[in-house]
This record gives structure tokens, C-alpha cells and sequence, in this order.
């Protein structure tokens, strides 16, 4: 690490400083755009947001004056989250490029990938605000990241491992006490990962490892029945059926829990939802509250928003991909469906008649999204082509072959899926299941948000 003395060496930090800004905000956000707008008065390194319109956040920084523009609709608060966060990491670093002893006593804070560390500013920012404090402070969501990424890139009796960890959040709690801290407590970090035994202790679905606010691993915790107080209580947006406890188990305290599924993917649940993932071998911010409340906004109907919403996520942790179609007129179905794939009876054809799969639709006909079981409407989901429902949940349509000749639909580099996906996004709201473990929604032919 190199200790900046002389201030002529200043201009060049700056500038440094100024690309690892804009490069963090690319990896976050690579669909938006910064633009430097000019100099600053304010020359301090935290990042001071300022009154932007829904589609920039601007704000200063380091004696400039940014605009981060996005091209996929507006910035969330999750979001403007994000840009301080990068912003606080960044800020500590180059502080301590002017206090030579300070920096001595935080090269930890230099080690490890630099997302990992924005990612740690975004759950707690307590570790980046004052760089005596920083010193001190141990960053335990950072080495809980590490320990998951080593886990990923290991196998047990030829298996991917899963595994997970609640760090215990620092927020009153009236449910849970911070347990005694056992004699021979170890550190949760890397070096866990080189004992075997090790990912024998929790499974990351079941149990997860406790670790307190100084990064010791201090207990084994049911997550079902560490989530059992908060049963009642509502959260933000649905979840995956499996990641329920794990939502719940972050409603108060501000506890965060992170697991590494056997798919390779981490999942960061904070607040009762889950808020980061790391997948194909990046984050993605997964702000499901958001997420969840345009799509509801769109479909204007609290249950089938729901239903359609937590369907679709049950059928991405299988790896199941399927589509998902609310039309605004049921009258324009015609246009983007064939009759063949209509489920309403036509009495000049007998029963019998036409392709294999017709012969099966009196199994849903006068069916509703709501009056199926969810398990039932996962299992006609992944029938080939899409499920097809109105306004009121009526189910008109399942296994349909979407008709995508307008112009436009089809986006090269994307599957039929996603070409059937924007083609029906021009008469209603879609919901696209990825086999990758992708959710995307769309709307007037473009993708909104993908989760």
C-alpha cells in the first residue's frame, strides 16, 4: 500500500480515486451512465447526494460534481444506497493515503475484492465511517464474503457446498439475546474454510452459523426456529418458499443472513428481504421490495400480484424457466395468442380434436390463478409456452405459443423466451422465469427490473 506524503502527489490520487468511483458505480449499475458535470466547492471524499430527478441521482464528490444517469427507468433508494456506499469505502482509503499510521493499522481494509467491501458499506456502514474507528473495527461481513466465495469454489464427497451465517445485527432485538461468548471461539473468516468438518455445520437451508458483532463464530441456529417470533409478521415482498425463515430472521435487530445455495449463487437477506445476490460471478442488487411494488402497482390486484410474484421465484430456485402473461384487455387475446391455445370451449370442435395438449384442457378450463394450488400452477408453468391470465386472474391460456412479430421483440443475443417476453409486454405485464435462476419483468417492451 502506497502512503501518499508529499500533497503535489495529490491531483494524481484525485484522479485515481475518481476512476475506482466510476468504475464501482459501472459494476453496480452497468446500464446507467456518470457524467462529470464539473468542479465542486465541496472537495470533502464522502459522497454528498443532492435533489436529483428519478431517472439521476447527482451528487458531489472529491471537488467534483457528478450525475449518474439511468437508462432502465428510475434509481431506487437502494440505489442511491449503493452510490454512498462505494463512496464511504473509497473516502476511508483515501484518507488513509495522508495519515501513514492510521494505514498502517488499516491494511485489512485493503485486502479482498473492492465490490466485496461495497457490498459490507451497503449492509453496515459502521465499519466505513471515521478512520480511527475503521482501525478497530473488524469488517465481518466482508470475511462472511470471503468465506462464502472460498465455499463456492469447493466441493464435499464430490457436492457443491451450501452453507450460510447470520451475523448478529446491532439494533434491539426484544426476541433474541446475544449469546455468552463460548471459550475457544473462532473468528468467522477464510481460515475456517480449510477445515472439512467445517461445512458439516450448517446446511444454509436449515441451519446457519451465528456469528457476533466481533465476527466469532458463537453458535448453531435453527433458522425456522430463530424466525419463529416473527412468524406474524408481514414482510416487505414475497419470497422463494425455501428463503421464508431466512427473510424473517432479518425483520428486526438488523441481523443480515447470507448463504451460498449448491447452485453457487450467495444470497444476502437483510431487513425481511432479500436485498443483494451474487451470481455468474458478480452482485447484483436485488431490491425485491421494489421490484415487488411496481409489479403490483401494474397489476393493480394485491392476490394475483402475489400469487404470479412468489410462483415465479419458487420456479427460478428450481431452475425451471417459464413465462408468465396479465393482459390488460382479455378482448385483444387473439392478437398475441392462437385459438388453438385458448382454454374457453368451442362447441363446433369435439373434445378430442387437435393437438395432444388440447385434449387436456378441460383439466383448467374456467381455472383462475387464485383457486389453483401454487403447486399446481408451478407445474402447468413449466409446460412449454406461457401461462395467460386477465385482469381478474382468469385463466385463458397455458403452454401458449406467444405470436412475437412485432417489430422489435426479438433482441439479438436473447432467446425465444425473451423475444416472446417484449412481444407480449405491448398488451400487458410479463414475468420472465430464466433457467439461470432469473426473474424479469417487462412492460411496453422493455425489461424493468430483473431480480
Amino acid at each position: 500500500m502506497v502512503v501518499v506524503n508529499d500533497i503535489g502527489a495529490a491531483p494524481i490520487l484525485d484522479t485515481v480515486f475518481r476512476q475506482l468511483l466510476e468504475q464501482g458505480l459501472a459494476y453496480f449499475m452497468p446500464a446507467a451512465e456518470v457524467e462529470v458535470l464539473g468542479s465542486s466547492a465541496n472537495s470533502d471524499p464522502v459522497v454528498t447526494i443532492h435533489a436529483s430527478p428519478p431517472s439521476a441521482i447527482e451528487f458531489d464528490w472529491l471537488g467534483y460534481r457528478y450525475r449518474f444517469k439511468s437508462w432502465q427507468g428510475g434509481f431506487t433508494d437502494g440505489h442511491v444506497r449503493m452510490v454512498k456506499s462505494i463512496g464511504r469505502v473509497l473516502s476511508i482509503r483515501y484518507r488513509m493515503a495522508f495519515h501513514p499510521v492510521l494505514a498502517a493499522e488499516t491494511a485489512h481494509l485493503f485486502r479482498g475484492l473492492p465490490e466485496d467491501r461495497y457490498v459490507s458499506a451497503f449492509l453496515d456502514s459502521s465499519v466505513y465511517r471515521d478512520p480511527e474507528e475503521a482501525a478497530v473495527t473488524p469488517d465481518k461481513i466482508a470475511a462472511a464474503i470471503e468465506v462464502l466465495r472460498l465455499s463456492a469454489m469447493t466441493t464435499y464427497e464430490n457436492r457443491r457446498i451450501s452453507t450460510g451465517v447470520i451475523l448478529f445485527g446491532s439494533h434491539p432485538d426484544a426476541c433474541h439475546e446475544l449469546p455468552s461468548l463460548p471459550e475457544g471461539a473462532l473468528r468467522y473468516s477464510s481460515d475456517l474454510t480449510s477445515t472439512r468438518s467445517f461445512y458439516r455445520l450448517s446446511d444454509g437451508l436449515k441451519t446457519v452459523a451465528l456469528v457476533n458483532p466481533d465476527g466469532l463464530l458463537v453458535e448453531l441456529v435453527d433458522v425456522e426456529r430463530w424466525a419463529a417470533p416473527f412468524r406474524a409478521f408481514d414482510l416487505p415482498a414475497p419470497v422463494a418458499a425455501r428463503y421464508e425463515f431466512h427473510s424473517r430472521a432479518t425483520l428486526c435487530g438488523g441481523h443480515i443472513c447470507m448463504i451460498l445455495t449448491a447452485y453457487g449463487e450467495i444470497k444476502v437477506f437483510a431487513g425481511g428481504a432479500q436485498v443483494l445476490t451474487f451470481r455468474d460471478g458478480r452482485w447484483h442488487l436485488a431490491d425485491t421490495a421494489e421490484c415487488y411494488r411496481l409489479w403490483s402497482e401494474d397489476i393493480r390486484d394485491e392476490p394475483t400480484a402475489q400469487r404470479l410474484f412468489t410462483v415465479a421465484l419458487d420456479l427460478a430456485e428450481d431452475r425451471r424457466g417459464a413465462l408468465f402473461v396479465v393482459l390488460d384487455d382479455a378482448a385483444l387475446v387473439h392478437q398475441l395468442i392462437s385459438a388453438e391455445d385458448l382454454l374457453r370451449a368451442d362447441p363446433l370442435r369435439p373434445a378430442g380434436d387437435g393437438p395432444v395438449k388440447r385434449r387436456f384442457h378441460y383439466l383448467l378450463r374456467d381455472q383462475d390463478a387464485l383457486r389453483l394450488s401454487p403447486s399446481i400452477l408451478e407445474s402447468v408453468a413449466r409446460i412449454d409456452g406461457a401461462i395467460v391470465v386477465d385482469r381478474d386472474a382468469k385463466l385463458l391460456a397455458f403452454g401458449a405459443i406467444l405470436q412475437n412479430s412485432i417489430t422489435g421483440a426479438s433482441i439479438p443475443g436473447e432467446g425465444s423466451r425473451t423475444a416472446a417476453a417484449v412481444a407480449a409486454s405491448h398488451f400487458g405485464a410479463v414475468l420472465k422465469v430464466s433457467e439461470d435462476g432469473m426473474v424479469s419483468y417487462f412492460r411496453g417492451g422493455q425489461c424493468l427490473w430483473e431480480l
